[in-house]
């Protein structure tokens, strides 16, 4: 790897004391003996821990920082640097939280009654003896196995939010198909519904107009049956003079005469 610069290679430095303080204060862990110094040994770890994680934030922000000016390659190995050190921090924040719940129960046998032996006897559990005998090689696989195991989990999980997201935006196609397919079927109930309105009036108007013309020809049959009337009866009684007095319904008889005579007084 290429060298650092001042500011990176000052905060590897301070990583790497800081994690060589973390590896052997996790093996004397064991060989305290009273909780409550373990508890705070444990803090003092902890409060290293927290140290660690905020130089990891500005080696990452100087990365950032120096990326314009660094070539690609160079910029890949602090990146492939950096995500070492996150590792060996949660390499031993897995170690943390064994020793935090080997203190839990035992701080609970002790509130229940057990003797202190009792409860340091706890302390020899095998994966705890396991942890506190590790040598610092040993004590990084475990913290990097503990981090690909929790890296194939956040896998799956970001597999499962894919799917989800993936469902989720299908789902909202279909719903906005069927939005505008609703939206279609809402206007054309609009038309129909005015077409039917219109409909309406056009029959109303007709029967009106039908109403109308009834009247008319209903006078009209009446007038009509009254001339037929009118000429049955001259045909039938020609002497008629009530019918005769009537304006133009003289007989055809005597206007026949009328006209004859008109035409001899002309001679």
């Amino acid at each position: 790897m290429a060298e650092l610069s001042p500011a990176l290679a000052d905060l590897d430095g301070q990583l790497k004391d800081l994690f060589r303080a973390l590896s052997s204060g996790f093996q004397k862990m064991d060989k305290i003996k009273e909780p409550a110094r373990q508890s705070k040994h444990l803090e003092e770890l902890t409060a290293k821990m927290r140290e660690c994680k905020r130089l990891i934030k500005e080696f990452d922000r100087e990365i950032k920082e120096e990326e314009s000016r660094n070539p690609p390659d160079l910029t890949k190995q602090l990146n492939e640097k950096k995500q070492s050190l996150i590792k060996e921090l949660n390499s031993y924040v897995a170690l943390r939280k064994t020793y935090t719940s080997s203190l839990g129960n035992k701080k609970a046998e002790l509130m229940e009654g057990g003797s202190a032996e009792g409860a340091r006897t706890d302390l020899t559990d095998p994966n705890v003896k396991m942890a506190s005998t590790m040598s610092n090689q040993q004590l990084m696989d475990a913290g990097k196995k503990t981090m690909d195991e929790t890296d194939q989990t956040i896998e799956r999980s970001k597999k499962v939010v894919e799917d989800t997201i993936n469902v989720g935006a299908q789902t909202a196609l279909t719903l906005k198909g069927q939005t505008e397919q609703m939206g279609r079927i809402v206007n054309e109930l609009d038309n129909i519904q005015f077409s039917i309105k219109k409909a309406s009036q056009l029959v109303k108007e007709i029967g009106r107009q039908l109403a109308t013309d009834r009247c008319i020809l209903f006078f009209l049959f009446l007038i009509v049956v009254g001339v037929i009337a009118v000429i049955v009866v001259k045909v039938v009684d020609p002497k008629n003079k009530n019918i005769r007095d009537l304006p133009g319904l003289t007989p055809v008889a005597n206007t026949s005469h009328i006209l004859f005579n008109r035409r001899m007084g002309g001679l």
